[in-house]
């Protein structure tokens, strides 16, 4: 285990990483500790939305419905380029269902349960935020 200091905007962060296998450059576990540097209260930065953009919010936000089964969420910020599944198809736990380009990559999201898909909240060039609802598995 090795502890590193970041400074991120000017905020100093303690992180600690852990070396997972011999030879392997990447593939560590990070986790940061709370800021070096205190103050009252920190509340998390949301990216701003591209501006220019014509896509409209994810559905999810503009109707809050309740679908009950496993919940799909972005692990980050991004644009929706390919939905590779639809409503009531049959999934299993590690397929994806969809395609989500972060900061000019293009990141495969992965089913996290089996069953069938309840609801897509999404749609191809939405954009999204880490934590929005993508889709529900039932």
């Amino acid at each position: 285990m090795r502890k590193f200091k970041i400074t991120v905007d000017g905020k100093v962060y303690e992180v600690e990483v852990e070396e997972v296998g011999e030879n392997k450059s990447s593939g560590g576990v990070i986790s940061a500790s709370q800021p070096v540097v205190s103050k009252a209260k920190e509340e998390p930065v949301k990216p701003e939305p591209a501006k220019g953009s014509s896509s409209s919010p994810a559905p999810s936000k503009a109707s809050s419905v309740a679908v009950a089964g496993e919940e799909v969420v972005a692990p980050m910020p991004g644009k929706v380029l390919q939905l590779k599944v639809s409503e009531g198809d049959s999934v299993k736990d590690g397929d994806t269902l969809l395609i989500l380009e972060a900061m000019k990559m293009e990141n495969e999201i992965v089913a996290n349960a089996s069953g069938n898909i309840k609801k897509i909240s999404v749609a191809v060039n939405d954009i999204v935020d880490t934590g929005d609802i993508l889709m529900v598995i039932g």
